[in-house]
């Protein structure tokens, strides 16, 4: 197989740089694909700044791949040559594991990060085992797939391992690269959808992304107001002030489920708060995948989709800048070329 083209971060503060390297012989379940695009999520600026844990250096960023099946080993299945797929966060597991086997793969003690400790998708080609090469739906357009394999899976996994019904009212605080998203997917679900943001320039394209309503997350009385009011509420902020003020948002019997990183310790008063109406308090990343099928099966029938804006692969260094300034709308993705 040739060398691999590709854009790496080298150290630590600094701009990307191309960079080639060998993948090695492939392996008997793995698949290689030929990238056409790829998203840029904050998980990848994480990495390139060692925000998370210390990075091995280089390192090519990129797990929001679209692309064409290369190569596939002697025992992959499910995948051929020229099969149109999709690559998010994990890149492999086990598959013999207690969790594999019951379908929770991304929760395996062996789970690959597609870039922790190995290369994603900023290059000409990515490399991954087949159980996580998904087929995309014929009506899902790939410029716009990549955000969905971890963005989409990220907010659409807690409604569906939380059985969240469509008579719920749910809330989603943060309308970002994944609030946006779950917007979508709490309307499409059939929920009563509220928006809880501290950007009022939002308000207009929230309602639009399928919010019912909007409330501003800095306006103390509208917090308030909300007391009892969600069944579930989906956090996709980094960050909040007023988390006692947060969870008093939630109904007796309800779950406030984080899925934006947040790095601090959370504040949170057991009593009242939590025991005296019996709210829970949960969290997660990605999803297995088989929920990242269910999901593109739920998105592609739905038209749920990412508002991106669209850069060439060597301008990636702009887009990673776009992406830190805040001021993107919502995702960021690479075409391919070099």
């Amino acid at each position: 197989m040739d060398s691999i083209k590709a854009w790496a971060a080298l150290e630590k503060n600094q701009p990307l740089q191309p960079y080639s390297y060998d993948p090695g012989p492939l392996g008997p379940e793995q698949v290689d694909i030929e990238v056409d695009y790829c998203g840029i999520c904050y998980s990848d600026i994480a990495m390139i700044d060692s925000e998370w844990l210390p990075t091995q250096y280089p390192l090519v960023p990129g797990h929001e791949v679209v692309g064409r099946v290369r190569a596939v080993g002697a025992q992959a299945k499910g995948v051929r040559e020229g099969d149109r797929v999709g690559l998010g966060w994990y890149a492999g597991s086990c598959g013999v594991c207690r969790l594999c086997l019951r379908g929770e793969n991304n929760m395996c003690a062996l789970r690959e990060p597609t870039i922790v400790g190995r290369h994603g998708g900023f290059a000409e080609r990515v490399r991954a085992q087949w159980q996580w090469c998904m087929k995309l739906p014929d009506t899902l357009d790939s410029l716009r797939g990549g955000p969905l394999l971890c963005a989409g899976v990220t907010v659409f996994s807690p409604l569906y391992m939380h059985g969240v019904k469509p008579t719920h009212r749910i809330g989603v605080v943060g309308i970002g690269g994944l609030g946006h998203l779950a917007l979508q997917f709490g309307r499409a679900w059939g929920c009563e959808v509220t928006a809880l943001t501290s950007s009022p320039e939002k308000f207009d394209e929230a309602r639009a992304l399928g919010a019912h309503r909007v409330v501003a997350t800095g306006d103390a009385q509208a917090m308030r107001a909300l007391a009892g009011a969600f069944d579930f509420l989906l956090v996709s902020a980094r960050g909040f002030a007023g988390w006692d003020l947060l969870i008093d948002t939630i109904a007796p019997g309800g779950r406030l489920h984080q899925v934006g990183v947040v790095m601090e310790q959370v504040p949170v008063r057991v009593r009242p708060y939590l025991m005296t109406w019996q709210r829970s308090i949960s969290g997660s990343s990605t999803g297995s995948p088989s929920t990242v099928a269910e999901m593109l099966t739920f998105a592609a029938r739905h038209g749920i989709v990412p508002r991106v804006e669209q850069y060439a692969m060597r301008d990636v260094n702009a887009a990673l800048d776009r992406l830190r300034s805040g001021q993107t709308r919502y995702r960021v993705v690479l075409a391919s070329g070099f």
